[in-house]
């Protein structure tokens, strides 16, 4: 048997169930007045079951729209080679705390140290969490935003940039990019000031960005708007890749 005050607790959690699978509030009131004890549990466990099955399906939708080029996380991942700022901790980055603040960062350092593998953990981490993901090499997205405008499509695909809580931009000045994807990225980052999190991964200091985008005002602009609300994490140390090398490998044993 169950006390009174469980069974009020049972029919409100069934309620509140109810309105978040979008079900009639007409079940909960029926079981108040109709249900039995068992009859209660056993559909309180099945909603409970139904919104678990959904919470999974959806997390597995916004991993696979985010479009990672592969899957990372942060298990086994080391610090050794980042410094991250005073106000910015590891368990804020684990659990992608920063986006609810809108807060951008900087992953800057050497290629081949871990920056795109933590900038896809913390997508991975965001994802789980319900945020709208997307990853894109710049590169990639300077062609997909040129193809767009040639195709007259840009603005649903701002929309749909605009739509994301987390934008993830991997390789960021690693190739030179002409006044017209500079122009196109410089409003991507324009949009999404103060209304989404960035992450950019280079290896470019801030005073080389005006040689890769054409344009130092420009290239001063993104800045600008990335640091106001970011944090710069720095990365040293040896490449990871090359240390690792199968070729380095091979070539120790002969």
């Amino acid at each position: 048997m169950i006390t009174p005050k469980e069974r009020c607790e049972m029919i409100e959690c069934i309620r509140q169930d109810c309105r978040k699978l979008f079900l009639s509030p007409s079940i909960a009131d029926r079981c108040d007045t109709e249900g039995t004890p068992k009859q209660l549990e056993f559909l309180l466990e099945m909603l409970e079951a139904e919104l678990t099955i959904r919470d999974e399906n959806k997390k597995a939708r916004l991993v696979k729209r985010a479009r990672f080029p592969v899957f990372k996380s942060f298990e086994g991942y080391t610090y050794d080679c980042v410094k991250l700022p005073p106000v910015l901790s590891r368990e804020c980055l684990e659990n992608a705390d920063f986006i609810a603040e809108h807060d951008n960062l900087v992953l800057y350092g050497p290629v081949g140290i871990g920056k795109t593998h933590m900038a896809i953990a913390i997508g991975i981490a965001a994802c789980i969490r319900g945020y709208k993901t997307r990853f894109y090499t710049v590169t990639e997205l300077v062609l997909k935003l040129a193809e767009a405008r040639k195709n007259g499509t840009l603005e649903r695909l701002r929309n749909d940039l605009n739509n994301q809580d987390l934008l993830i931009l991997d390789e960021w000045g690693y190739v030179p990019v002409d006044r017209e994807g500079s122009q196109l990225l410089f409003q991507v980052i324009s949009d999404s000031y103060e209304k989404k999190s960035l992450i950019l991964t280079t290896n470019l200091e801030f005073s080389k960005w005006g040689g890769i985008f054409t344009d130092d005002q420009m290239a001063a602009a993104m800045i600008d708007r990335l640091v106001h609300h970011g944090h710069l994490l720095v990365f040293q140390g040896k490449s990871y890749r090359m240390e690792h090398a199968l070729m380095k490998q091979t070539a120790k044993q002969e």
